[in-house]
């Protein structure tokens, strides 16, 4: 017997099937992730002072360095 026919035969892995809303929550997750952590005033810059101090202190609360 060689060692192809020893093998057990595979089976097929079910794949979950991942609604779009989950999609679209991630990407605004990643994109949340985005403002807190790199933001430096490029997307912030029209909303406002106040905008950009509240996403610098969750920066600073977070322990990331910003500047």
């Amino acid at each position: 017997m060689t060692a192809a026919q020893q093998t057990s035969p595979r089976t097929a892995v079910p794949r979950m099937a991942v609604p779009a809303y989950a999609w679209a929550l991630a990407l605004l997750a990643l994109f949340a992730l985005y403002l807190v952590a790199q933001d430096n005033g490029a997307v912030l810059a029209s909303a406002g002072d106040l905008a950009h101090e509240f996403f610098h202190d969750a920066r600073h609360s977070l322990g990331m360095p910003c500047h």
